[in-house]
């Protein structure tokens, strides 16, 4: 029986006071406890830090191995320690290396007087039938198109850092190739499910780095038979597990495959850019990172890759090797988050790296992210990079939906409709069926806001409302709650989706009007219909809306991206097998993503490079920015998605669309040396230790790079093919300078025409460039005077020098007019 007596509170408040008393001191004693310990933990606990040494000591890569763990040995106490603590050693081209470190470790050894700076190892995210010809590469033109000329990239040698390839796709056979050249000095890694024999004369080599992903210490892992230890969601070997790697390796250097398409959708031949083109695979990213890799599952969404990660110290290692392998160009759809870090700082792995690979002659190409529409918010802006936008190209897969009044509208989708689906279903509005009535979470579909019971063999109509939600969650989320199909309304096309459920993709203009008929239909139907391809009945390219923006944040004086390539809806190889559900799927798949137009760059790199083996990756940057396109195929500006469509300014496209035929003859080229790279670091003021270590040579204050007085406008003078001025103060002028090399016939005569931004007043001088036998490079400068008398924005201009014949040598400017120093949109 329960005690209901009454408490007799005044002996219970003494004796609970002593209690509570005991309980808080106790208490506290614990808390302590428990606080020691997790500092013990921490203290103990081993991350992956990267030792950046700068400059080789030692021309003999084993001798600066031997070094790294002898420098490792005297902080551990013994030679098993530094053994058991050391990932990676980097001794090809720069010194360093990644060990597991307690954080107390780590400050001792930054303390060392080789050492220039250490840092944790982080996570990098990974940012084609029709989209070649689209941009003027066609093999059955010889007349017209570039690869018969330049026997399609044939002995060039690109390497493609990313998360590894599926060996057995069609895209890597060998059929036709040249043997591996004899400077290639890779090997092909054996690992899991791939071993020496998955190599040929087209995929030559193939490396993996797992160390830095594994020695995170919050990466699941898991024992697989024989105790060895791996990644859930991956092969270790650089057989790709997520798709990524061999579809951007495929557009790149893919050979022809027939028939090539997706579901029967987008049918042809599939090819890379430069198809004879040799491939060295390095897998430095991981598919696990998280349980749900959305760019393997999804197959064809935004290839943002959130389930995948590749380290800093991965990174480095991967490009370590590349160098040191000789391969011609490096594809690299990867990139860093804002806020971004300066080139001198090893945080930027990618910007340290691709330094000391252009210091070798290798072309290095980036994505620019997919982080836009937002200003400012593209990655990769080293200026010896080459950063890439993405743009839709002239292909449409058109999808009728036709209503119960009879009514047809068209959207896009990828998605076989099954022949259930071309009979009437009910046809319902999101919000309609929401969970709780409450929550407007419904009006997109988000996961767990639909009435199941509501749902239930209906077509749903939902209206996208952030960037968080995409046409694949929305239709999981139907699936989820029973709906059979999805018509998805979004404001901004950013790649169509593989759904789980036919779907399709409608602009808001289409959406409303189906909306409204749900609204006046008491039994609101509609049937889907299979898509169709169609082919030069779009305007293109526009750039994608979600193809990162410039300028660049930490140096608005280096115009990014420099140019823009197809991105949206790339079909490429892929691997056959869904690494999460081991299900047979597709040879081939639509991708979409910066990542996606870096490998076409790459491609085309390849292409000018196996016509120009001599030019330096900045004459190869060159003539792609100064022979970019203005127009797409309607003949008008090229525009930009995004909350609004615009004409596309330099921040979206750089120079332009890429051009492959032009830029094999651009006439002219704007080269940069190491020693311009130097100076232009100097003038951003970067200290003198940190840029020898970038640039493995002695730099002082005294050198010839780092000698000139400080100038407000030195940094302007690299020799870029573009020109940016973030800061042009009200009724300044400025002198920028520039030099160029005549690559076209000996005796060229260039004239210039200008297109000044508003509000500014241009001039060059001198306004002929007159090549001869004995004068093959020339100097100009131009000058800019600010007439405008408000605090501005950006305008856009352009300066072009044309030789009257088949040469248009095109730089965009970009210019700022300022009253105050200050960026900030106030």
């Amino acid at each position: 029986m329960m005690d209901t007596s009454p408490i007799n509170w005044k002996c219970a408040s003494k004796s609970h006071s002593l209690a509570v008393h005991s309980l808080a001191v106790l208490a506290l004693f614990i808390l302590q406890h428990l606080l020691n310990i997790s500092e013990i933990n921490a203290e103990a606990t081993h991350n992956v830090h990267i030792v950046y040494l700068g400059v080789k000591k030692y021309d003999d890569p084993e001798s600066t191995k031997k070094s790294h763990h002898k420098m490792l040995s005297t902080l551990l106490g013994s030679k098993d320690a530094a053994q058991r603590s050391i990932l990676y050693s980097y001794r090809h081209s720069f010194s360093g290396f990644a060990a597991r470190l307690t954080q107390s470790e780590a400050e001792s050894i930054a303390e060392f007087p080789e050492v220039v700076q250490v840092i944790p190892n982080r996570i990098h995210k990974l940012h084609t039938t029709r989209s070649w010809d689209f941009i003027g590469i066609h093999p059955e033109s010889p007349k017209n198109g570039i690869l018969p000329d330049n026997n399609m990239g044939k002995g060039t040698i690109i390497g493609v850092i990313d998360s590894g390839a599926w060996p057995e796709s069609e895209s890597f056979n060998d059929q036709g190739m040249d043997p591996i050249p004899p400077r290639w000095k890779g090997i092909c890694q054996e690992g899991e499910q791939f071993n020496s024999t998955n190599c040929n004369k087209k995929l030559i080599g193939a490396r993996w780095f797992v160390k830095g992903v594994l020695g995170q210490k919050e990466m699941k892992r898991k024992r697989r038979s024989g105790g060895r230890e791996s990644l859930q969601e991956d092969y270790m070997s650089a057989r790709d597990g997520i798709g990524h790697g061999t579809h951007t390796a495929s557009t790149a250097a893919g050979y022809y495959v027939k028939k090539a398409n997706y579901g029967g959708l987008a049918e042809g031949v599939a090819r890379g850019g430069a198809p004879l083109a040799h491939l060295a695979i390095y897998k430095a990213c991981w598919g696990a990172i998280s349980s749900n890799s959305t760019t393997s599952r999804s197959r064809s969404r935004r290839s943002s890759s959130r389930g995948a990660g590749c380290s800093d110290a991965d990174l480095l290692k991967a490009f370590d090797k590349a160098i040191h392998d000789g391969v011609d160009i490096l594809s690299v759809s990867i990139g860093n988050e804002i806020p971004l870090y300066t080139y001198v700082d090893q945080r930027d792995s990618i910007a340290i790296a691709s330094f000391h690979a252009i210091e070798n002659g290798i072309t290095v190409v980036c994505s620019a992210g997919n982080d836009g529409p937002i200003s400012q918010t593209i990655s990769n802006t080293a200026p010896w990079l080459i950063t890439v936008a993405a743009t839709t190209i002239d292909r449409a897969f058109l999808t009728p939906i036709t209503l119960g009044n009879n009514q047809t509208f068209w959207g896009q989708s990828i998605n076989h409709i099954g022949k259930h689906m071309h009979q009437f279903s009910p046809l319902t509005y999101s919000e309609r069926i929401a969970l709780h009535p409450s929550d407007d979470s419904a009006m997109d579909c988000e996961s767990g806001s639909l009435n199941a019971t509501l749902a239930e063999g209906s077509i749903v109509v939902c209206f996208s409302k952030s960037e968080q939600q995409d046409i694949f969650s929305a239709s999981a989320s139907v699936k989820e709650a029973g709906g059979v199909g999805l018509v998805y309304a979004q404001f901004h096309e950013d790649g169509l989706g593989s759904c789980e459920i036919p779907c399709v993709k409608v602009d808001y203009q289409v959406g409303t009007q189906i909306l409204s008929y749900i609204r006046r239909s008491r039994s609101p139907v509609a049937k889907l219909t299979s898509p169709s391809t169609v082919i030069g009945k779009w305007m293109s390219p526009r750039v994608a809306s979600f193809s990162s923006r410039g300028p660049s944040s930490i140096t608005p004086d280096v115009l990014k991206p420099d140019i823009a390539a197809p991105g949206v809806d790339i079909l490429a190889a892929y691997p056959p097998f869904d690494s999460h559900s081991h299900s047979h799927s597709q040879s081939y798949a639509f991708l979409s993503g910066t990542s996606m137009s870096c490998p076409h760059v790459a491609g085309i790199a390849a292409l000018v490079k196996s016509l120009h083996p001599n030019w330096s990756p900045a004459a190869i940057r060159s003539a792609l920015v100064t022979t970019a396109s203005q127009t797409g195929t309607d003949g008008t500006s090229i525009t930009a998605q995004g909350p609004t469509r615009k004409a596309a300014d330099p921040f979206d496209i750089g120079g332009g669309h890429v051009n492959p035929n032009k830029a094999l003859d651009p006439g002219l080229i704007f080269n940069i040396t190491r020693e311009d790279y130097i100076e232009y670091l100097c003038s951003l003021g970067y200290s003198t230790a940190s840029i020898s270590s970038l640039t493995k040579m002695k730099v002082t204050m005294t050198s010839t790079w780092c000698n000139q007085s400080s100038h407000e406008y030195l940094t302007l003078n690299l020799n870029l093919p573009s020109i940016t001025i973030p800061q042009l103060k009200m009724g300044a002028t400025v002198v920028v300078k520039r030099r160029v090399t005549n690559v076209g016939p000996i005796n060229s005569v260039y004239k210039s025409t200008t297109q000044a931004p508003a509000g500014i007043k241009m001039t060059v001088e001198p306004r002929i460039l007159s090549f001869n036998l004995s004068t093959q490079s020339l100097s100009f400068k131009v000058t800019f005077f600010s007439t405008q008398k408000v605090h501005g924005d950006y305008k856009f201009g352009s300066l072009t020098w044309t030789d009257g014949n088949c040469h248009v040598v095109r730089s965009p400017i970009a210019i700022r007019v300022i009253r105050f120093d200050s960026y900030a949109d106030v």
